[in-house]
Protein backbone atom coordinates (compact mmCIF):
# COMPACT_ATOMS: atom_id res chain seq x y z
CA UNK A 1 0.00 0.00 0.00
CA UNK A 2 2.61 2.39 1.05
CA UNK A 3 6.04 3.15 -0.93
CA UNK A 4 9.30 3.06 0.49
CA UNK A 5 9.24 7.07 0.00
CA UNK A 6 6.00 7.42 2.00
CA UNK A 7 7.30 5.23 5.14
CA UNK A 8 10.23 7.07 4.93
CA UNK A 9 8.75 10.32 5.16
CA UNK A 10 6.41 8.86 7.93
CA UNK A 11 9.30 8.03 9.86
CA UNK A 12 11.16 11.69 8.81
CA UNK A 13 8.11 13.98 9.16
CA UNK A 14 5.18 12.34 11.28
CA UNK A 15 2.70 12.10 8.85
CA UNK A 16 1.80 11.03 5.57
CA UNK A 17 -1.17 11.56 3.41
CA UNK A 18 -2.67 8.49 1.71
CA UNK A 19 -4.83 8.89 -1.19
CA UNK A 20 -7.91 6.28 -2.38
CA UNK A 21 -7.19 4.43 1.04
CA UNK A 22 -10.61 2.79 0.79
CA UNK A 23 -12.85 1.68 -2.43
CA UNK A 24 -15.55 3.88 -3.78
CA UNK A 25 -18.15 0.86 -2.81
CA UNK A 26 -16.65 1.72 0.93
CA UNK A 27 -16.72 4.83 0.84
CA UNK A 28 -20.47 5.34 0.01
CA UNK A 29 -20.92 2.47 2.72
CA UNK A 30 -19.44 4.69 5.16
CA UNK A 31 -20.99 7.60 4.09
CA UNK A 32 -24.69 6.13 4.10
CA UNK A 33 -23.82 4.55 7.78
CA UNK A 34 -22.83 7.80 9.01
CA UNK A 35 -25.51 9.64 7.39
CA UNK A 36 -28.20 7.32 8.99
CA UNK A 37 -26.03 7.94 12.60
CA UNK A 38 -26.54 11.89 12.16
CA UNK A 39 -30.33 11.40 11.63
CA UNK A 40 -30.92 9.43 14.43
CA UNK A 41 -29.34 11.94 16.73
CA UNK A 42 -32.34 14.56 15.87
CA UNK A 43 -33.92 12.04 18.69
CA UNK A 44 -31.82 13.04 21.45
CA UNK A 45 -31.09 16.29 23.47
CA UNK A 46 -28.16 15.86 25.16
CA UNK A 47 -24.59 14.23 24.18
CA UNK A 48 -24.53 10.68 25.49
CA UNK A 49 -22.37 7.80 24.90
CA UNK A 50 -22.85 7.94 21.05
CA UNK A 51 -23.37 11.29 20.11
CA UNK A 52 -21.78 14.66 21.40
CA UNK A 53 -24.02 17.76 20.28
CA UNK A 54 -22.90 20.85 18.82
CA UNK A 55 -24.23 23.71 19.60
CA UNK A 56 -27.35 24.50 17.62
CA UNK A 57 -28.13 20.79 17.35
CA UNK A 58 -32.37 20.35 17.03
CA UNK A 59 -34.13 17.77 15.48
CA UNK A 60 -34.79 20.14 12.57
CA UNK A 61 -30.91 20.56 12.46
CA UNK A 62 -28.37 18.01 13.39
CA UNK A 63 -25.25 19.09 14.07
CA UNK A 64 -22.78 17.47 16.15
CA UNK A 65 -19.27 17.65 16.85
CA UNK A 66 -18.22 13.86 17.28
CA UNK A 67 -19.96 10.19 16.59
CA UNK A 68 -18.30 8.29 19.38
CA UNK A 69 -16.62 4.72 19.47
CA UNK A 70 -18.61 4.62 15.74
CA UNK A 71 -17.22 1.12 15.05
CA UNK A 72 -19.53 0.23 18.42
CA UNK A 73 -22.61 1.60 16.42
CA UNK A 74 -22.22 -0.24 12.96
CA UNK A 75 -20.01 -2.65 11.71
CA UNK A 76 -18.82 -1.26 8.66
CA UNK A 77 -16.58 0.95 10.56
CA UNK A 78 -14.31 -1.83 11.87
CA UNK A 79 -14.66 -4.27 8.80
CA UNK A 80 -12.97 -0.83 7.04
CA UNK A 81 -10.20 -1.09 9.48
CA UNK A 82 -9.72 -4.16 8.61
CA UNK A 83 -9.79 -3.94 5.10
CA UNK A 84 -6.30 -5.00 3.15
CA UNK A 85 -5.77 -1.08 2.39
CA UNK A 86 -6.01 0.36 5.74
CA UNK A 87 -4.46 -2.74 7.56
CA UNK A 88 -1.79 -2.83 5.22
CA UNK A 89 -0.45 0.67 6.31
CA UNK A 90 -0.77 0.01 9.34
CA UNK A 91 1.32 -3.05 9.09
CA UNK A 92 4.29 -1.09 7.31
CA UNK A 93 4.02 1.76 10.09
CA UNK A 94 3.36 -0.51 13.39
CA UNK A 95 4.13 -3.81 12.57
CA UNK A 96 2.30 -7.30 12.11
CA UNK A 97 0.52 -7.18 15.57
CA UNK A 98 -1.55 -3.89 16.18
CA UNK A 99 -4.32 -2.86 17.84
CA UNK A 100 -6.81 -0.22 18.35
CA UNK A 101 -7.02 1.85 20.69
CA UNK A 102 -10.20 4.16 19.80
CA UNK A 103 -11.97 5.46 17.12
CA UNK A 104 -14.19 8.32 16.75
CA UNK A 105 -15.95 10.35 13.83
CA UNK A 106 -15.54 14.24 14.07
CA UNK A 107 -17.94 16.19 12.87
CA UNK A 108 -17.33 20.06 11.53
CA UNK A 109 -20.80 21.13 10.62
CA UNK A 110 -20.80 24.25 8.03
CA UNK A 111 -20.65 27.68 9.21
CA UNK A 112 -18.90 26.98 12.68
CA UNK A 113 -18.27 23.44 13.03
CA UNK A 114 -15.23 24.14 16.39
CA UNK A 115 -12.00 24.09 16.48
CA UNK A 116 -9.52 21.44 17.55
CA UNK A 117 -6.67 23.04 19.36
CA UNK A 118 -3.07 22.07 18.79
CA UNK A 119 -2.15 19.24 20.70
CA UNK A 120 -0.05 15.99 20.78
CA UNK A 121 -1.90 12.60 21.50
CA UNK A 122 0.37 11.47 23.29
CA UNK A 123 -0.55 14.08 26.46
CA UNK A 124 -3.75 11.89 26.52
CA UNK A 125 -2.67 8.69 26.21
CA UNK A 126 0.98 7.89 27.11
CA UNK A 127 1.94 4.12 26.32
CA UNK A 128 5.16 1.91 27.78
CA UNK A 129 6.61 2.53 23.89
CA UNK A 130 5.42 5.53 21.18
CA UNK A 131 4.35 3.14 17.92
CA UNK A 132 1.27 4.49 18.09
CA UNK A 133 -0.92 6.39 15.21
CA UNK A 134 -3.93 7.98 14.11
CA UNK A 135 -5.25 7.29 10.43
CA UNK A 136 -8.18 9.92 9.40
CA UNK A 137 -10.33 8.91 6.92
CA UNK A 138 -12.40 11.79 5.12
CA UNK A 139 -15.22 10.65 4.46
CA UNK A 140 -16.38 14.43 2.56
CA UNK A 141 -13.70 16.43 0.54
CA UNK A 142 -11.42 18.39 2.58
CA UNK A 143 -9.98 21.86 1.29
CA UNK A 144 -8.98 24.97 3.26
CA UNK A 145 -11.91 26.27 4.23
CA UNK A 146 -13.97 23.57 5.82
CA UNK A 147 -11.46 22.95 9.19
CA UNK A 148 -8.81 20.61 7.38
CA UNK A 149 -5.81 19.35 9.77
CA UNK A 150 -2.86 20.61 10.00
CA UNK A 151 0.65 19.57 11.46
CA UNK A 152 3.85 20.20 12.63
CA UNK A 153 6.25 18.38 10.52
CA UNK A 154 9.08 16.72 12.62
CA UNK A 155 7.34 17.31 16.11
CA UNK A 156 7.18 13.60 16.76
CA UNK A 157 10.78 13.97 17.24
CA UNK A 158 10.68 17.11 19.78
CA UNK A 159 9.98 17.78 22.82
CA UNK A 160 6.25 16.51 24.91
CA UNK A 161 5.00 19.99 25.01
CA UNK A 162 2.63 21.22 28.15
CA UNK A 163 -1.17 20.15 28.19
CA UNK A 164 -1.99 21.61 31.37
CA UNK A 165 -3.21 25.02 31.85
CA UNK A 166 -1.60 27.66 34.36
CA UNK A 167 -3.07 26.09 37.50
CA UNK A 168 -1.32 22.80 36.41
CA UNK A 169 -5.00 21.42 35.11
CA UNK A 170 -4.53 18.85 32.27
CA UNK A 171 -6.47 20.91 29.39
CA UNK A 172 -6.00 18.91 26.34
CA UNK A 173 -4.00 21.68 24.19
CA UNK A 174 -0.81 23.46 24.34
CA UNK A 175 -0.23 27.26 25.17
CA UNK A 176 0.21 28.79 21.55
CA UNK A 177 3.02 31.09 23.27
CA UNK A 178 5.11 28.07 23.88
CA UNK A 179 8.34 28.41 22.21
CA UNK A 180 8.29 24.90 21.20
CA UNK A 181 5.32 25.44 19.10
CA UNK A 182 6.53 26.38 16.02
CA UNK A 183 3.12 27.44 14.21
CA UNK A 184 4.70 29.00 10.97
CA UNK A 185 5.98 25.61 9.98
CA UNK A 186 2.22 23.97 10.09
CA UNK A 187 1.51 22.01 7.05
CA UNK A 188 -2.67 21.77 6.00
CA UNK A 189 -3.75 18.21 4.42
CA UNK A 190 -6.68 18.73 2.18
CA UNK A 191 -7.55 16.30 -0.15
CA UNK A 192 -11.01 14.28 -1.92
CA UNK A 193 -12.96 12.01 0.09
CA UNK A 194 -11.41 8.58 0.62
CA UNK A 195 -8.09 10.29 1.32
CA UNK A 196 -6.55 9.22 4.34
CA UNK A 197 -4.17 11.38 6.97
CA UNK A 198 -1.53 9.38 9.11
CA UNK A 199 0.17 10.97 12.13
CA UNK A 200 2.68 10.02 14.96
CA UNK A 201 1.13 10.32 18.38
CA UNK A 202 3.59 12.66 19.13
CA UNK A 203 3.13 14.59 16.32
CA UNK A 204 1.64 18.34 16.84
CA UNK A 205 -1.70 19.01 15.12
CA UNK A 206 -5.16 20.47 15.29
CA UNK A 207 -7.90 22.13 12.85
CA UNK A 208 -9.87 25.29 12.61
CA UNK A 209 -13.34 25.97 12.56
CA UNK A 210 -15.13 24.80 9.56
CA UNK A 211 -16.04 28.67 7.67
CA UNK A 212 -17.72 26.98 4.73
CA UNK A 213 -21.17 26.15 4.01
CA UNK A 214 -20.41 22.22 3.48
CA UNK A 215 -19.99 19.68 6.20
CA UNK A 216 -16.22 17.89 7.01
CA UNK A 217 -16.82 14.24 8.69
CA UNK A 218 -13.58 12.49 9.52
CA UNK A 219 -13.42 9.21 10.76
CA UNK A 220 -10.17 8.77 13.23
CA UNK A 221 -8.94 5.28 13.84
CA UNK A 222 -5.95 5.58 17.02
CA UNK A 223 -3.97 2.68 16.50
CA UNK A 224 -0.85 1.26 18.71
CA UNK A 225 1.53 -1.83 18.62
CA UNK A 226 0.37 -4.27 20.75
CA UNK A 227 3.20 -4.15 22.67
CA UNK A 228 2.74 -0.87 23.40
CA UNK A 229 1.38 -0.76 26.85
CA UNK A 230 -1.03 2.53 28.17
CA UNK A 231 0.31 3.88 31.41
CA UNK A 232 -2.22 4.92 34.38
CA UNK A 233 -3.60 8.61 33.72
CA UNK A 234 -5.88 8.13 30.69
CA UNK A 235 -9.72 8.00 30.82
CA UNK A 236 -9.57 5.00 28.63
CA UNK A 237 -12.56 3.09 29.20
CA UNK A 238 -10.50 -0.20 29.26
CA UNK A 239 -8.48 0.90 32.23
CA UNK A 240 -11.70 0.86 34.32
CA UNK A 241 -12.21 -2.70 33.32
CA UNK A 242 -11.85 -5.88 35.63
CA UNK A 243 -9.15 -7.75 34.45
CA UNK A 244 -11.04 -10.25 33.09
CA UNK A 245 -13.17 -7.83 30.78
CA UNK A 246 -9.69 -5.93 29.81
CA UNK A 247 -8.49 -9.55 28.42
CA UNK A 248 -11.75 -9.84 26.60
CA UNK A 249 -11.87 -6.34 25.65
CA UNK A 250 -8.34 -6.67 24.26
CA UNK A 251 -8.90 -9.49 22.05
CA UNK A 252 -11.93 -7.63 20.41
CA UNK A 253 -9.70 -4.97 19.39
CA UNK A 254 -7.14 -6.76 17.79
CA UNK A 255 -6.77 -5.29 14.02
CA UNK A 256 -3.96 -7.46 12.60
CA UNK A 257 -1.78 -9.93 14.28
CA UNK A 258 -2.32 -10.91 17.76
CA UNK A 259 -2.30 -9.35 21.88
CA UNK A 260 1.42 -9.15 22.72
CA UNK A 261 1.51 -9.31 26.54
CA UNK A 262 5.32 -8.56 27.03
CA UNK A 263 5.52 -4.57 27.11
CA UNK A 264 8.33 -3.01 25.44
CA UNK A 265 9.60 -0.29 27.11
CA UNK A 266 11.33 2.59 25.14
CA UNK A 267 12.06 6.36 26.38
CA UNK A 268 9.87 8.76 25.45
CA UNK A 269 8.85 12.02 27.51
CA UNK A 270 5.86 11.31 29.07
CA UNK A 271 3.51 13.70 31.60
CA UNK A 272 0.29 11.96 32.57
CA UNK A 273 -2.92 13.47 31.98
CA UNK A 274 -3.48 14.59 35.29
CA UNK A 275 -5.22 16.08 36.80
CA UNK A 276 -7.92 16.34 34.67
CA UNK A 277 -9.89 18.66 33.69
CA UNK A 278 -13.76 19.26 35.04
CA UNK A 279 -15.29 17.38 32.16
CA UNK A 280 -13.25 15.12 30.12
CA UNK A 281 -15.58 13.30 28.08
CA UNK A 282 -14.12 14.49 24.68
CA UNK A 283 -11.34 16.59 23.57
CA UNK A 284 -13.83 19.54 22.56
CA UNK A 285 -14.84 19.29 26.69
CA UNK A 286 -11.24 18.85 28.11
CA UNK A 287 -10.30 21.94 25.99
CA UNK A 288 -13.35 23.83 26.63
CA UNK A 289 -13.43 23.01 30.49
CA UNK A 290 -9.73 23.09 31.40
CA UNK A 291 -9.30 26.43 29.84
CA UNK A 292 -7.33 25.77 27.12
CA UNK A 293 -5.82 29.06 25.14
CA UNK A 294 -6.95 29.19 21.32
CA UNK A 295 -4.46 29.25 18.66
CA UNK A 296 -7.17 30.31 15.86
CA UNK A 297 -8.74 33.37 15.15
CA UNK A 298 -12.17 33.28 16.03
Amino acid sequence: MLSEDQVRSYNENGYILVEDAVSPEQLARLRQVTYDLIDKSREITESNDVYELDEGHSAAEARLTRIKTPHRSNPVYWEVLQDVRVAEVLRQLLGPNVLLQSAKLNIKAPGGGPAVEWHQDWAFYPCTNDSLLACGLMLDDVDLANGPLQVIPGSHKGPLLSHHNGDGVFCGAIDPSDADFHHEKAVTLTGKAGSMTVHHVRTLHGSAANRSDRMRMMLFYECLAADAWPLMGPASYFQRLPQREQWADLQERVIIGEPIVTPRIKAAPVRLPLPPAPDGGSIFKTQKTGGARSSFAT
